[in-house]
């Protein structure tokens, strides 16, 4: 060989061993870099919302996965959620996470979509059996830790588990409401035989709704010595009935889902207690599960995400003050 030869030989060797070095150093790229997962929730506006969505992001951007976040404009827009949950799917992602807006309607939808992309739900059940997992506050336990609550605080206030109470429901046919409807009134039924349910009603989906059915169940029943508020919306009309009206010594209301709103009725007086979920947690687990089954990972098909209960005593807890002070950006 001559001697140009072996310099020639040698730089190319040299070339080939720097490049492979480079490849070797150069990080492999993450499955996950171009996976798209949509998240579809109720309601787009709202605080609680808000929070879940919050979670899905951090989640996207710790797990390096594009979670586009879509929903209607107010929770009773069925219609407008299953257009939403067929144009995603149409967007071939790797999975989607919904929460139903409705449990009848969101079903065969739900059942469909499944054909094509792995489906998490949160939050909300729907008629389907298609969910490749399901996060979600147990909601019929938070029904009973909403009675248990309800119960301490008429006890605390008149010394005796007793009198007229009401339950008011945001809207008919949600399957959460009803699960803590549900909760609620058998807690009530088996524990506290004094505390007798006089009125159980459903509203539209609108805060000035809870306030005018609120007024109208004050004026009605003079004997009225507690309410269970099963959701943000209407725990945000009634507790302002309640303050307006200066009934907080009188009447005990217990509301499900927190903001800055409804904890500053907790302060006040005129809410005695909040059931408060970990949408924040339900946001991020969601994408963190769909991103596995993505992978074909195996997950749990049921997971109980919490829920406590916030009193005034307890709202400095540094547990529970996260919970009530979630980081939204």
């Amino acid at each position: 060989m001559s001697i140009v030869k072996s310099l020639l030989s040698r730089r190319a060797f040299t070339a080939l061993a720097g490049a492979a070095v480079i490849a070797t150093a150069m990080p492999a790229p993450s499955f996950a870099a171009d996976v798209t997962i949509p998240i579809i929730v109720k309601d787009t506006t709202s605080f609680y919302w808000q929070i879940v969505l919050a979670g899905a992001r951090k989640a996207g951007q710790d797990l390096g996965v594009n979670v586009p976040e879509l929903g209607a404009q107010a929770e009773s827009d069925v219609n407008g959620q299953i257009s939403i949950l067929e144009n995603a799917v149409a967007g071939k992602p790797a999975a989607v996470i919904i929460s139903p807006t409705e449990f009848k309607a969101l079903g065969k939808p739900i059942d469909e979509a499944a054909k094509s992309v792995p489906i998490i739900g949160i939050d909300s059940g729907a008629d389907s059996k298609a969910f490749k997992s399901f996060l979600t506050t147990d909601n019929v336990q938070g029904g009973r830790i909403a009675a248990d609550g309800l119960a301490a605080a008429i006890k605390g206030m008149s010394g005796k588990e007793e009198g007229e109470i009401v339950i008011l429901t945001n809207l008919p046919g949600v399957g959460s409401l009803e699960q803590r409807r549900e909760g609620f009134l058998d807690q009530v039924k088996t524990k506290y035989p004094g505390l007798k349910v006089i009125a159980d009603k459903y509203g539209d989906g609108q805060a000035t709704t809870g306030l005018n059915m609120m007024t109208d169940l004050i004026t009605a029943n003079p004997n009225l010595v507690g309410v269970f508020a099963s959701n943000l919306i209407l725990a945000q009309g009634v507790g302002q009935a309640i303050a307006e009206n200066k009934l907080g010594e009188k009447i005990k209301v217990i509301g499900f889902d927190s903001d800055d709103k409804t904890v500053g009725f907790l302060k006040d007086g005129a809410i005695a207690g909040l059931v408060v979920q970990d949408p924040y947690r339900m946001g991020y687990d969601g994408v963190k599960t769909a991103l596995a089954v993505s992978k074909g990972e195996k997950v749990e098909e049921n997971v109980d995400t919490g829920a406590n209960l916030v009193t005034k005593a307890n709202m400095a807890d540094p547990k529970i003050d996260a919970l009530l002070n979630p980081k939204i950006k």
